[in-house]
């Protein structure tokens, strides 16, 4: 099974890409893990709505072709379904039997996701209706995929 983690902009803080790293190295005894960056957008403050709206579009189109036509998508976002660690292991199993093996996790950057990434995801997936810093889900979404395979295999995780 490969997990892609495909994300607009580039990790810089230590303390994320330290939890990251972390997080990638414990999965590699399941998967193959690839973390997959696409640059971001200039943002001018206060953008007009149109200019957010070609900024998401530039960034949509860097993400689109960065996944593959068999991939199983799963993109992170705020209105998408909330599911329980148990959940979304049992989710990723059953598309397992399905006969996929890529999964593609798609985070957006600070505008979030082009609804040209939404329409190709397989599955919408919301942490929370908080907003996070895109730089933590990565984080987050990393320990999150652990989990369910440590769930699926019956291995202990904290509840």
């Amino acid at each position: 099974m490969q997990i892609n983690l495909l994300a607009v902009g580039k990790l810089k803080e230590k303390y994320w890409t330290g939890a990251v790293d972390e997080y990638a190295k414990r999965l590699s005894s399941y998967c193959k893990v690839n973390l997959i960056e696409v640059p971001d957008e200039p943002t001018p403050d206060n953008a007009s709505a149109a200019q957010e709206a070609a900024i998401k579009k530039k960034e949509g189109d860097k993400l689109l072709a960065k996944i593959g036509d068999r991939d199983y998508v799963i993109a992170l976002a705020i209105e998408g379904k909330s599911l329980s660690s148990e959940e979304f292991a049992d989710h990723l199993d059953r598309q397992a039997s399905q006969g996929y093996s890529t999964f593609t996790f798609v985070i957006g950057g600070s505008l979030g996701l082009h609804e040209d990434v939404l329409k190709r995801a397989n599955l919408k997936l919301s942490f929370s209706k908080f907003t996070f810093p895109h730089q933590m889900v990565r984080a987050i979404l990393l320990e999150q995929v652990y989990r369910a395979f440590r769930i699926q295999r019956g291995e202990p995780y904290h509840k």
